[in-house]
């Protein structure tokens, strides 16, 4: 991300007036001029020893809390596009996620029209120097199964599931992969109990089973 493009990005959504409006008297570009500090360069330091100041025109420092929040910022825009194209979406973080409800009479022009909406947001990432990462990309249709025949299109690359936030969704909404999923992982720490199964009674054993199984479903 260039320094001077996000400063620019900055202005335009208006933040060098957030402060004048509390204080007026000050310059209205003393906020941008907060965020863009930290952005000029940086120096590492080891014990007693600090290298030379570097400048940079690009990224923040490793675990700096601006880290996210510009990245949020820079974003936002997205957001605008994908509502403009009539979708439904959710971003968390660098995914995006658009959701997008049909007729199956209606799938061929439905389909052309989510790819025409993927490529005008992959030309507007592009122009502000982000990635659409297509090899990441997945369509999931989600259907009953006597809607299938009517859907049916050999020529488009559908997913059988996708994760959402650690949840996996199948194509019929009958959770079977997040049930295996969830079952694997609750045997696989549960089995790892006996390591330490000789040392612990009945009890205790039980108690902590049932808190890893407690745990899987909970997250």
């Amino acid at each position: 991300m260039q320094h001077a493009q996000k400063i620019g990005k900055d202005r335009a959504c208006g933040f060098g007036d957030i402060f004048a409006d509390r204080q007026t008297h000050r310059d209205t570009g003393i906020l941008i001029a907060i965020l863009a500090h930290p952005l000029r360069g940086r120096s590492v330091k080891c014990d007693n020893n600090l290298s030379s100041f570097h400048t940079s025109s690009c990224g923040v420092p490793q675990g700096s809390v601006l880290g996210p929040l510009l990245f949020i910022m820079y974003t936002a825009p997205l957001s605008t596009l994908i509502a403009s194209l009539s979708l439904d979406h959710h971003l968390y973080a660098d995914d995006t996620q658009l959701f997008f409800s049909f007729h199956p009479l209606n799938f061929d022009s439905s389909i052309s029209h989510l790819q025409n909406a993927l490529q005008h947001i992959s030309s507007s990432m592009t122009a502000n120097l982000l990635t659409y990462n297509s090899s990441k990309t997945e369509l999931l249709l989600i259907r009953l199964k006597k809607q299938l025949a009517k859907i049916l299109n050999s020529s488009l690359d559908t997913s059988h599931s996708a994760r959402n936030l650690g949840f996996i969704f199948d194509e019929h909404l009958i959770f079977s992969n997040q049930i295996t999923s969830l079952s694997k992982s609750g045997y696989y720490h549960i089995r790892q109990l006996r390591c330490i199964r000789p040392y612990l009674d009945s009890s205790p054993t039980c108690t902590i089973a049932t808190f890893i199984v407690h745990s899987k479903l909970q997250t």
